[in-house]
């Protein structure tokens, strides 16, 4: 049985971040100036030139090696996590998001003000 592991699909890695972003072939294809048959060959190989990994990567927002080590189980982690602390102790009452009113009351309360305001014209 053989020690070595597999090496990363960078194509694949290119093709999973590409997606993530909701960007087409297309789109990646016109950032860097190539065609979308050319980034179709780009995603279906296991390994990518150097330079065009790095056009790819500045055409994606990343870095190179975050290309490179891109996993499905990283992404998931960073949104679990991210969730999690977002509203980790943060009730009802904690969180500065939550409105501490009534937005219909607010509504309610601005239209009698106009409703008299009209009326005292009068």
């Amino acid at each position: 049985m053989s020690t070595t592991s597999k090496p990363k699909h960078i194509g694949r890695n290119i093709s999973r971040i590409r997606e993530l972003k909701g960007m087409k072939q297309e789109a990646l294809a016109i950032a860097i100036g190539l065609s979308q048959q050319t980034i179709s060959n780009i995603e279906a190989s296991e390994t990518v030139d150097e330079d065009k990994l790095v056009e790819i990567a500045k055409a994606l927002g990343v870095t190179k090696e975050a290309i490179e080590s891109f996993s499905e189980e990283n992404v998931f982690n960073y949104f679990n996590n991210f969730y999690d602390n977002s509203t980790a102790g943060s009730g009802i009452f904690n969180n500065p998001n939550n409105c501490t009113f009534s937005p219909l009351d607010k509504v309610i309360e601005l239209y009698e003000r106009l409703v008299q305001a009209e009326k005292d014209k009068v």
